[in-house]
This record gives C-alpha cells, sequence and structure tokens, in this order.
C-alpha cells in the first residue's frame, strides 16, 4: 500500500514518483514494480547527502552535505524538498547549480527535509 509523500523510483528509466493519494497496492513503470526509497540519514561516503537546514531571514535555506555535494552532468543533486505538516516545497536543481535551495517557510513547521542525488538515492534530515 502507499503513502501520501512516499517516493518510488524505477530501476529501468529513473522515473521518480511522488504519491499525492494513497491507495494503490503499488506502484509500476517499464511494465516493473517502482521501488519505494528508503531515506539515507548519515554520510558515510566521501560524498555528503545529508541535507543541513539553516534559518535565514524569512525562511530556511538548505545545503546539501556539510561539504557541498558534486553537481556535475553525471552525478548531481535532482531535488531538496521540505515537508510540513500541510505542504511540500520542493525545488528542481540541475549540473552546475549550487546543492542549496531557499525556501519561504518557518523554521518551526518544517517536519523533514529530503533530497534526490541521481546516483545515490535519497537522503533526509528531521527535526
Amino acid at each position: 500500500m502507499t503513502n501520501l509523500r512516499d517516493l518510488y523510483v524505477c530501476k529501468i528509466c529513473g522515473n521518480v514518483v511522488e504519491v499525492v493519494h494513497t491507495g494503490a497496492p503499488a506502484l509500476v513503470c517499464c511494465n516493473q514494480p517502482m521501488e519505494k526509497l528508503e531515506a539515507g540519514t548519515q554520510d558515510a561516503s566521501l560524498e555528503k547527502h545529508v541535507p543541513v537546514i539553516e534559518g535565514i531571514t524569512g525562511g530556511i535555506k538548505v545545503k546539501v552535505g556539510s561539504e557541498a555535494h558534486p553537481m556535475v552532468e553525471k552525478h548531481f543533486i535532482r531535488f531538496i524538498e521540505v515537508l510540513t505538516k500541510e505542504k511540500v516545497l520542493r525545488a528542481e536543481l540541475e549540473p552546475g547549480q549550487a546543492p542549496e535551495a531557499s525556501f519561504l517557510v518557518a523554521e518551526d513547521e518544517v517536519l523533514e527535509v529530503r533530497e534526490y542525488c541521481n546516483i545515490h538515492g535519497l537522503w533526509k534530515t528531521g527535526k
């Protein structure tokens, strides 16, 4: 059973899907079941993935990793999301951009921040 805000990936074509309506027993892409993404929470490799939240005037800034994550064509952060009780805020990134984004949301409203690396998958930090 799918759950609201779960993320799934197709291991064949790379599609990433976020559940916005619950109820489906499974998601399928390229005639294969999609894999539910489980977020990592602790950096163990050379590249750093765990999102870091910084308070700024009027909101928050999220940086990917304690050291800037690579943002090259073959290895980059596809998106950063901020989850609150009522909404999901997403910044979509491309190679060459900084691995960070600012969001107009109060820091105390943030339940979780997550990001998706095209190679290493989903990573999150909780409040």
